[in-house]
């Protein structure tokens, strides 16, 4: 957490987190705009930040977004805050961001988290379906081949896919693309990607879910996406999970 303390520290480096804040998903010169300062001192600034996982960065062409990442933020509640006593912040409140730029080339919502663990483990996570029933409540069934459709299946037996799609890209252990069906087909299919990245001993998996149809799919991403990826992080790191069903789609 020293990194995290020391990039706080900073109010030039507070000031970037509460932009983010307002407007995720920022471009260096959009940032710039708002601060009295050279690109070369913002980029000083936003590197403290990215060392401190406070930001993470997505390229889309040319640009490198910069979004805030609040798990730090979350850590540091539960252990300085939580133990005190006072109220917590919990991990969907951490996470809740409301999108504030409608630009369709910009990822709809975007989550980093670091696990303990191994590309080959984390893979295997998000592909077997026994894994998905145990940290989502539903069993995500596909031979995980591009090409191929997969369904987010209830336990219940009856079946039933809450959410199917397509498997857009299957390159294990490093990344995985899908469509997600809207239950309006007028409105078209969103689409997540995973990616799997080893750093510094563990794993970054950084989950980003684009072509929100609604302000009400955001929101609904938004608290859903933390609270799997934190039961997904548990059961890999402890064998146990948070809850049974942190978010059911559908």
């Amino acid at each position: 957490m020293d990194k995290v303390f020391k990039a706080l520290a900073g109010q030039t480096r507070r000031y970037l987190l509460d932009r983010l804040h307002e407007q995720n998903g920022q471009t260096l010169g959009e940032l710039c705009e708002r601060l009295d300062m050279t690109r070369q001192a913002a980029t000083q600034h936003l590197a403290v930040l990215e060392a401190a996982n406070l930001v993470s960065t997505v390229r889309r062409g040319r640009e490198k977004l910069h979004y805030l990442n609040p798990v730090p933020l979350h850590e540091i509640s539960e252990r300085w805050i939580g133990k005190f006593e006072r109220p917590r912040l919990t991990t969907l409140s951490a996470v809740k961001r409301k999108a504030e730029d409608a630009m369709s080339d910009r990822p709809g919502f975007v989550y980093v988290t670091y696990i303990e663990s191994t590309p080959e483990k984390v893979w295997e996570a998000l592909t077997d379906a026994d894994l998905t029933a145990r940290y989502w409540g539903h069993s995500n069934v596909s031979d995980w081949q591009a090409g191929s459709s997969w369904e987010h299946r209830r336990l219940d037996g009856s079946g039933i896919a809450d959410v199917t799609g397509t498997v857009v890209e299957a390159t294990p252990p490093k990344r995985l693309v899908t469509t997600w069906d809207a239950p309006d087909p007028a409105d078209g299919p969103s689409q997540v990607t995973f990616e799997i990245e080893r750093h510094d001993g563990i794993v970054k998996l950084t989950v980003t879910h684009v072509d929100l149809p609604s302000q009400a799919d955001f929101e609904a991403v938004s608290g859903g996406w933390p609270a799997v990826l934190s039961n997904l992080k548990s059961l890999l790191e402890t064998g146990s999970t948070l809850s049974r069903a942190p978010w059911t789609v559908g």
